[in-house]
């Protein structure tokens, strides 16, 4: 296998012809009028797996003047690799990331082919072999925040030597970037936004705001002002040393961090800052992003939790469900053509759809819950290139969970972040119609002759960004 040379943005679906070959007709059986009419061409796509071991005579000479040995050189890409070659060390992680196989499985691959390959050597391999692709997926990640318009999250469980942690998923159209840590609070989704940086905590009036967003008490807040210093940007071991003075629960202590970290993440310049957040309603995601946006799928099965007995209340709640969701496609409808005067519209038919009451009493609680987050659903009005659903990633998270699936558990720190990595370069490469093992290949050669994910992912987004048209709706 070779990797594929010029555009990288060929179809994947799209055929490529290795070599022709003429069926002629058996002339003998041919009348004497005939006449040649072309070719009728059919494309029988198969596959080939050869080996491709090669002996490297590397020519010794040496220098009794200068007491040195020369030796000729190996290829690009193999010196100093060991004793596979590029294109076993392009499948590994083509294997055991993009098709879910296991070690024992990947070895039972090669072994069938042939090559004398050990489980051990695809385990060090797998987990010290492809250092450098974590630059790669830290690159990816930068790239995929400078779309300021959105970004998506979630998370799904891991296991990481025998522990539960979780895997986070921040993506949108052109990326997506897989985190798993041992917590899923917000300073640790503010982390996976920092791409895990030092934490740093700003005390200012945006704090003080904040603080009282989370329900820091009055009397904390004047203790605060008294030790912290504003416009002061601090470390976490400073910023916790000047807590500590003051006696504060754990909770309270919490929630100053969390204002100070993420009012420090608003003011700093080094990594892109998400302006506007789509995900689920998990109160962790919530006061990181200036706007957050809710997903409507999520909000639509609250009200397929609801069980009522009575007949008329099961035929109220299908009804309202049928206005929800007449809604929702309205709001599709509008994100192709929005203007103004349609977002002025449906902003009140919001209102008056969510102020609706019914005589079962459970579905008017529910409604009046989605009616409080009205801003965080009807966003899209004010952006409309907002998606009005989480999908992206919670498809994204399938793919942990198939591997968790697959192997119940990573077993080291080096084995966790090179899953992370190698799901993040996948998954991206697929979303931009970029052959995974075409890109693999490119690397482990030490060619680079495809643009990396990173670039295209800019400029896609500098794209996006360019086309993107913002209504102006108070909301």
């Amino acid at each position: 296998m070779k990797p594929r040379t010029g555009s990288y943005f060929v179809p994947i679906p799209k055929t490529r012809i290795d070599r022709q070959q003429v069926c002629p007709v058996d002339k003998s059986i041919l009348p004497d009028d005939v006449v040649f009419k072309g070719y009728a061409d059919i494309v029988i796509q198969d596959i080939k797996i050869i080996t491709d071991n090669v002996k490297y005579r590397r020519e010794i000479y040496y220098s009794p003047s200068q007491h040195k040995t020369f030796r000729g050189k190996l290829p690009l890409g193999l010196d100093g690799k060991g004793e596979f070659g590029i294109g076993i060390r392009s499948l590994i992680p083509l294997l055991k990331s993009t098709c879910k196989m296991t070690e024992s499985c990947i070895l039972e691959f090669f072994e069938n082919f042939g090559i004398n390959i050990s489980s051990a050597y695809i385990s060090n391999q797998w987990t010290k072999g492809y250092n450098d692709f974590h630059q790669e997926k830290s690159d990816i990640y930068a790239a995929g925040l400078s779309n300021n318009a959105s970004q998506q999250i979630d998370d799904t469980s891991a296991r990481v030597m025998g522990d539960n942690h979780y895997t986070q998923i921040v993506c949108n159209d052109f990326y997506s970037a897989y985190f798993t840590t041992k917590r899923k609070d917000r300073l640790t989704v503010l982390d996976v936004f920092r791409n895990f940086k030092p934490r740093q905590f700003l005390y200012n009036e945006q704090a003080i705001k904040l603080m009282k967003d989370l329900n820091v008490s009055r009397k904390v807040r004047r203790e605060i002002s008294r030790k912290l210093l504003d416009g002061v940007e601090y470390n976490e071991v400073t910023f916790d040393s000047l807590l500590a003075i003051i006696k504060l629960g754990p909770q309270q202590r919490t929630r100053i961090k969390e204002a100070c970290a993420v009012v420090a993440y608003w003011n700093q310049t080094n990594i892109p800052v998400i302006n506007v957040l789509m995900c689920d309603d998990a109160p962790q995601f919530k006061l990181l992003t200036k706007e957050l946006t809710l997903c409507w799928v999520h909000d639509g099965r609250h009200y397929k939790k609801l069980n009522p007995i009575i007949p008329k209340h099961k035929k109220i709640l299908d009804n309202f469900l049928t206005r929800y969701w007449a809604f929702y496609h309205k709001l599709k409808k509008y994100k192709k053509s929005p203007t103004l005067n349609k977002a002025t519209s449906l902003s009140s038919k919001f209102d008056k759809l969510f102020s609706t009451l019914t005589s079962y009493e459970q579905l008017n609680k529910r409604i009046s819950k989605t009616l409080a987050k009205k801003k965080e659903l009807i966003l899209v009005l004010k952006y409309p290139w907002l998606p009005l659903h989480n999908n992206a990633s919670e498809l994204a998270a399938r793919v942990q969970a198939r591997a968790r699936d697959i192997s119940f558990h990573t077993v080291s720190t080096e084995g966790t972040k090179i899953k992370d990595t190698f799901m993040t370069i996948s998954q991206t490469a697929k979303k931009l119609k970029v052959r995974t093992y075409d890109y693999i290949f490119d690397r482990v050669s030490a060619k680079y002759e495809l643009p990396s994910l990173a670039e295209i992912i800019r400029e896609k987004c500098a794209e996006a960004n360019m086309a993107h048209q913002t209504i102006p709706l108070n909301l």
